[in-house]
């Protein structure tokens, strides 16, 4: 199909904007660091037109759905929001260099999702639990939490890098690096985001899930790790605004974060449950 050629060459273009934010870093070349932004904007629009593209084509082949039921399209949802929310993250605060940090993420899923021979990128009919109205909302509220807890794990990887012994020399890569104080502000902020839209995302889970099973929480294994990812996210915060925790302790619960984000989506998809289908 037309959509998976296109997709695959996003893949390359991400990766194309990776190595321009890499050079930018290590030569301090602001050129670099515009071609990247272009790269990247131009495989964001493609990648939303090849997205599109599934969808009208599920329609031309009489399936006609959203393109988010199985995991290879979860993937490609999920590269695409990483890459906006950071695009939006470089425009306002006007500076490229998390970049670097980011665009792998959305390389990775990108490629693992074109490469990777388990995953089945034909457009397939939806099973009976996913025919719903709710699937775009739930879909899009859980992959933009965690599309901003990529980012909130990229910025606690620079915090912790700035912070190290090597920031205290005169290393070009760690000087382009903003000061500890925005990258903590800002980490605080995509968290919110994130947070909030994952709140958002288990509500409308759990108000689908009554009308698919009957019951609005069964601790199927997805739904148990979304809750522990919620969870530790809610320890960040509340850690951050009660207990007053700035910095390298609120960057490590970030990344703890992220690796219940990463095996609430992919680890759990090996476990017996109500979100099988989720590996096919």
């Amino acid at each position: 199909m037309i959509n998976t050629t296109i997709l695959s060459y996003v893949t390359f273009v991400y990766f194309a904007a990776f190595l321009f934010y890499l050079c930018m870093m290590i030569m301090n070349k602001e050129t670099f660091g515009r071609l990247a932004s272009i790269i990247s904007f131009l495989g964001l629009l493609t990648h939303a037109f090849a997205i599109g593209l599934r969808w009208y084509e599920s329609y031309e082949l009489g399936i006609g759905h959203a393109p988010f039921s199985n995991l290879y399209e979860s993937l490609i949802f999920f590269s695409w929001t990483v890459i906006l929310l950071y695009l939006l993250v470089e425009w306002r605060t006007k500076n490229k260099t998390l970049g670097v940090f980011v665009t792998p993420l959305a390389f990775l899923a990108m490629a693992y999702a074109s490469f990777s021979p388990s995953i089945n990128s034909k457009i397939q009919p939806l099973i009976p639990a996913l025919k719903s109205n709710w699937l775009i909302a739930h879909v899009i509220t859980c992959f933009f939490g965690y599309a901003a807890f990529g980012l909130s794990f990229g910025l606690s990887l620079m915090y912790l890098i700035k912070q190290s012994k090597g920031a205290k020399n005169s290393n070009l890569f760690l000087r382009l690096i903003p000061k500890i104080t925005v990258l903590d502000e800002l980490n605080y902020q995509v968290v919110v985001i994130g947070f909030l839209m994952l709140t958002l995302g288990i509500i409308t889970g759990s108000v689908w899930a009554h009308s698919a099973w009957g019951s609005y929480w069964s601790w199927d294994p997805k739904e148990t790790w979304s809750l522990i990812t919620w969870l530790v996210y809610a320890l960040v915060l509340h850690s951050r605004m009660v207990r007053g925790w700035r910095g390298k302790r609120i960057a490590f619960l970030c990344i703890v974060g992220f690796s219940c984000v990463l095996f609430t989506y992919f680890g759990v998809n090996y476990l017996a449950g109500l979100h099988s289908y989720a590996k096919s």
